[in-house]
C-alpha cells in the first residue's frame, strides 16, 4: 500500500485524467451540437453531424460521471463545498445536460420544421451552456472561492451565481467553449464529406485561432499582476487531515511559481498556444487524423496548464486564504483512496478500451446517401 501523501499525488492526477478524458471524448460531442445551428444549412446536414456523433456521445458521458463520482470520494469536502456554493450554477448545467438526450431522441420524431428546430435549439443550448459554466468554474478557481468554514467545518459562501460571473471567469468560459467548438469542427471534418467538410474546417479554423488568443489573454492576465495563492506552512501530509491548520498567503505572480521552479513545466502552456494553430493548419491541409490528435494535445495541454499553476490548491479561497482546500488537506483517508485506486486500476483501463474499441468499430464518414437510405434507423 502507498503512503498516505502518495495516495493524495495519485489521486490528484486521477481526477485530472477523468476530466481530461471528459473534454477529450464528450468535448467534441458538445462541439458539434455547438455547431449544429453554424454550419447546419439543411436538415439532412444537421442529420449528418448529429449522427456522427450518435454511435458515441452516451458512452462518452461515462467520463464526466465518473470524475464526479471520483470527485466526491476522493475530495468529499471539495465536492461538499464546490456543490453547496456553485449550486444555481451547477443545476443549469443538469438542466442544459437533460437537453441533450431527450434533443436526439425526439427531434426526428415527427415531420416538422418546426419540430426539428426547436429540439436543435435544445442541442445548441445543451452543447455550449455546460462548457461555458465549466469554464467559468475554473476562471474563478484563479482568483478564489468567497466561501469559508465555520467551527463546524460546514462552507458558507458570501456570493452567489452573479457573484461568480466577473471578467477573468467569463474569458476562462469563452476559451472553454472555443476550444470545444474547435475540437467539435476538426471531428467533423474527420467524419463528414463534401460542402458540410468544408464549412466544418472553416468553424475550425476560425475556434482554433480564437482559443490560441483566448489562451493567451489569460495568460497575459495571470503574467501582468494577478495574486495568486502560496502555502507557507503545512502540516504534515501523512498526517490526518486538518483544512484549516495551514498558513496560505496571497501574492502577485503565485501562480507562475510551479512553472519558474520546474521550467519544463512551461511546455504545457506553449503548447496550449501552438496546438491549435497547429490543428488548424492540419485541417486546412485535409490531415484530418493529425488534426484530431492535435486537437487533442491542445486541450490537455491548457487543462494541463490550469491544474500545474493551481497545484496544490484545489478550491482556493478568496475570503480566507487560510481556509483554502488543498490535495494535502481535503481528501478521504487512506483506506478510501486504496480501495478506489485498486478499483480505478481495473475499471479506467476498462473504459478506455471499450471507448477506444467502439470508435474503431463505427469508424467511416457519413454522407447524404447513407442518411437517406438508413432514415428510419438513424437520428
Amino acid at each position: 500500500m502507498a503512503d498516505y501523501e502518495t495516495l493524495k499525488l495519485i489521486w490528484w492526477g486521477l481526477v485530472g485524467l477523468l476530466l481530461i478524458g471528459f473534454a477529450l471524448t464528450d468535448g467534441f460531442d458538445m462541439g458539434v451540437g455547438a455547431l449544429l445551428p453554424v454550419i447546419g444549412s439543411t436538415n439532412t446536414e444537421r442529420r449528418i453531424m448529429i449522427n456522427t456523433i450518435g454511435p458515441h456521445w452516451e458512452g462518452n458521458q461515462v467520463w464526466f460521471v465518473t470524475a464526479g463520482g471520483a470527485l466526491f470520494a476522493a475530495w468529499p469536502m471539495v465536492y461538499a463545498s464546490a456543490f453547496s456554493g456553485m449550486y444555481a450554477a451547477l443545476i443549469i448545467v443538469l438542466l442544459a445536460l437533460f437537453m441533450r438526450p431527450v434533443g436526439f431522441d425526439y427531434r426526428a420524431k415527427k415531420d416538422s420544421e418546426r419540430w426539428r428546430r426547436n429540439w436543435d435549439r435544445a442541442l445548441f443550448a445543451g452543447s455550449v451552456i455546460p462548457p461555458v459554466i465549466f469554464g467559468v468554474a475554473f476562471g474563478n478557481l484563479f482568483i478564489g472561492l468567497p466561501f469559508e468554514f465555520d467551527e463546524f467545518l460546514r462552507p458558507d459562501f458570501k456570493a452567489g451565481l452573479l457573484g461568480l460571473l466577473t471578467w477573468f471567469p467569463l474569458l476562462a468560459g469563452l476559451l472553454s467553449l472555443s476550444m470545444l467548438v474547435m475540437h467539435g469542427g476538426v471531428w467533423l471534418g474527420l467524419k463528414t464529406s463534401d460542402e458540410l467538410r468544408a464549412k466544418a474546417v472553416r468553424s475550425t479554423l476560425f475556434a482554433a485561432v480564437s482559443t490560441t488568443l483566448l489562451f493567451g489573454i489569460c495568460g497575459i492576465w495571470i503574467f501582468s499582476g494577478m495574486k495568486g495563492f502560496v502555502i507557507e506552512t503545512l502540516p504534515d501530509p501523512n498526517a490526518y487531515n486538518d483544512p484549516l491548520g495551514k498558513l496560505v498567503a496571497v501574492q502577485e505572480g503565485a501562480w507562475l511559481n510551479n512553472f519558474n521552479k520546474w521550467p519544463l513545466l512551461w511546455l504545457f502552456p506553449l503548447a496550449g498556444i501552438l496546438m491549435p494553430l497547429m490543428t488548424a493548419f492540419l485541417a486546412k491541409a485535409k490531415l484530418d487524423g493529425l488534426a484530431f490528435a492535435t486537437s487533442c494535445v491542445a486541450i490537455t495541454s491548457i487543462i494541463l496548464t490550469a491544474a500545474v499553476a493551481l497545484f496544490p490548491f484545489v478550491l482556493p479561497s478568496s475570503l480566507n486564504p487560510n481556509h483554502s482546500l488543498t490535495l494535502w488537506d481535503a481528501t478521504s483517508s487512506a483506506l478510501t483512496l486504496n480501495i478506489m485506486l485498486m478499483v480505478a486500476c481495473v475499471f479506467v483501463p476498462l473504459v478506455l478500451s471499450y471507448t477506444l474499441w467502439s470508435y474503431y468499430k463505427m469508424w467511416g464518414r457519413l454522407d447524404e446517401a447513407h442518411i437517406n437510405d438508413n432514415s428510419h434507423s438513424l437520428y
